[in-house]
């Protein structure tokens, strides 16, 4: 208990700070270098820092941070999770929502158990649903970006064939497609005509989509680009290798489907029930946590489904 108590404490102060960062007032003597949300003014000076940009300099500082960790340790930084996600949001506007969670959800857990540990992990799971639902858009991004590549490549090796260059061919293609392929086509030939190479501009596409198939094109244009070589010829081959593979991944998720629904039925449907007997009849479940053989049969439970998940999710997933 007294854990608890500390934590909320410093939960607390840690709120108390940001909200005295927010009304900090803008300082006069900033300068357009030291400070990047400053708005020059029409007669060339500095304007006072509007609401919202008061608002994102604390989070600012916090993505900042987070992406500097993420550098460090190989990871995608927020932005280009965001990107990858395709939502139009700035770094710190996520952060702010996150932490908008957080409080929430610890709010939340508060005014149901109070000042227990159930407050603690209302908090922290509030707090990772937004990042959850960055990943969940990027799949399915990328699931349909993947599903329409080979089409898009059998239009880009077309209108090699038809006597385009390479950009011109990109340009083409940008307007015969859809999204995400058609987005991402447009901001290459953007960058293209910017003055960047198209290799590097593709390259820059791969970090933006992460699709492997993707980076499997882009290296061959780019050893073309190197050597020279038919690549319209060559782009037929990785379409129709692709075409094969995305034929073959259709038919083991259909094959798997049963499977990997089963598990995930047995995995979630032991928490659901718990958090349900817990919220209609807490004095049933309460012996479960409070006392030390339930507290016991609870960690081997969470242990026997954790294990049970892993075998099947190596059972029902492939690499191909």
């Amino acid at each position: 208990m007294g854990f608890v108590v500390i934590l909320s404490v410093l939960a607390a102060g840690g709120i108390l700070v940001a909200f005295a960062a927010l009304a900090m007032p803008a300082s006069a003597t900033n300068t357009a270098g030291s400070n990047p949300w400053d708005v020059a003014g029409r007669t060339g000076g500095l304007q006072p820092l509007t609401l919202r940009d008061r608002m994102n300099q604390p989070f600012q500082a916090l993505a900042e941070r987070s992406n500097r960790q993420r550098r460090l340790n190989g990871g995608l930084t927020v932005a280009e999770n965001l990107t990858r996600a395709d939502l139009k949001l700035r770094t710190s506007e996520f952060v702010m929502i996150q932490a908008g969670f957080l409080i929430a959800g610890a709010a939340l857990g508060i005014v149901r158990y109070g000042f227990g540990w159930q407050f603690v992990v209302a908090g922290v799971g509030a707090y990772l649903l937004p990042m959850r639902y960055v990943k969940w858009r990027q799949r399915r991004r990328l699931r349909d970006f993947n599903k329409r590549l080979p089409d898009t490549l059998s239009l880009l090796s077309n209108a090699l064939k038809a006597g385009l260059s390479l950009p011109q061919a990109i340009e083409a293609v940008t307007k015969n497609t859809v999204p995400p392929i058609s987005d991402e086509l447009a901001r290459v030939t953007r960058e293209a005509n910017l003055g960047s190479t198209v290799p590097a501009a593709l390259a820059n596409m791969v970090r933006r989509v992460g699709s492997e198939d993707l980076d499997l094109i882009v290296t061959a244009i780019s050893v073309n680009a190197s050597i020279g070589g038919n690549l319209a010829r060559i782009l037929d081959t990785i379409s129709h290798t692709i075409r094969q593979r995305v034929q073959v991944k259709m038919q083991i998720s259909a094959l798997t489907a049963q499977a990997r629904a089963s598990g995930w039925v047995i995995t979630l449907l032991p928490f659901v029930v718990a958090i349900i007997l817990d919220v209609i009849a807490p004095n049933y479940f309460r012996v479960m946590l409070t006392e030390t053989a339930g507290r016991i049969l609870l960690g081997l439970a969470v242990l026997s489904i954790i294990i049970g998940n892993f075998f099947v999710r190596r059972i029902t997933n492939f690499r191909i």
